[in-house]
């Protein structure tokens, strides 16, 4: 879990602009796979090592098989590795137009939507960020937007550097309420039997703090971009996706 900031920013930092060639469909079927960057220790987002592989690996794989390759990840921990990333796509790519400014990206259709969410223990008085004070300590990232959006709205916070951190002390009763990520807040609930932590919902009125997730391709061609979208729209329709991230206590929110 400690690893999982760095696998959320992937999408904003990993491909930079100016690196490698041209991404075609011809030629990644001439090589016969479809190369992908992700973390090597970063669950429920990807693993190195055995099962499980994690949910953007295992989609990745779904997506090189509807193109008839095989899945070849590129590992990225981030620092001076991003530069040398040789991958075709990444998993999760932020849709957000200020995110994705630099990393000339091309976005695929969207496939889930997601974002920071606040997490409380069952039972509290906190229904809503609506109801957050300055008599409430909420538990933040450090330097995250969520900070920045409570602290504007003099809510009380306490700073961690890891998501995980942040959730074992709402569980212990330490702080109020939490910021996290939706994925990382329903993953620490399925990994901890009887976690008394309830998830409120995004703050959709912060556009920063709630997003679409889509495939970003590096300088694919039109008959690349077509197959990822065609492949997405058909694994969204059969229920793959939702599986997928269902085996990691994840349930798919639907693009807005």
């Amino acid at each position: 879990m400690k690893r999982v900031l760095s696998a959320v920013m992937l999408a904003a930092l990993v491909l930079q602009p100016g690196s490698g060639d041209a991404r075609s469909l011809e030629s990644i079927k001439d090589r016969g796979s479809l190369g992908v960057c992700a973390h090597p220790n970063a669950l429920p987002y990807s693993s190195r090592k055995d099962e499980p592989h994690g949910f953007q690996l295992e989609l990745a794989g779904e997506l090189a098989k509807a193109l008839g390759v095989s899945l070849s990840p590129e590992w990225i921990v981030g620092g001076v590795h991003r530069y040398r990333a040789d991958c075709d796509i990444i998993m999760d790519a932020i849709d957000v137009p200020e995110v994705q400014s630099k990393s000339r990206l091309e976005l695929s259709r969207p496939y889930y939507h997601t974002g920071v969410v606040l997490a409380v223990r069952r039972g509290s008085p906190i229904k809503g960020w609506q109801d957050l004070s300055s008599q409430n300590k909420v538990g933040v990232l450090v330097g995250s937007y969520a900070a920045m959006v409570l602290g504007r709205h003099h809510v009380g916070i306490s700073t961690f550097a890891f998501e995980d951190d942040s959730l074992d002390s709402l569980a212990k009763g330490e702080v109020d309420a939490v910021t996290v990520n939706y994925v990382s807040a329903s993953y620490y609930n399925g990994t901890h039997p009887g976690s008394p932590i309830e998830l409120l919902g995004f703050d959709e009125a912060e556009p920063s703090l709630a997003w679409n997730a889509a495939v970003g391709m590096r300088q694919p061609d039109a008959d690349l971009h077509r197959a990822i979208d065609a492949a997405l729209a058909r694994l969204a329709a059969d229920g793959t996706i939702a599986r997928i991230y269902g085996h990691y206590g994840i349930t798919v929110q639907p693009p807005k």
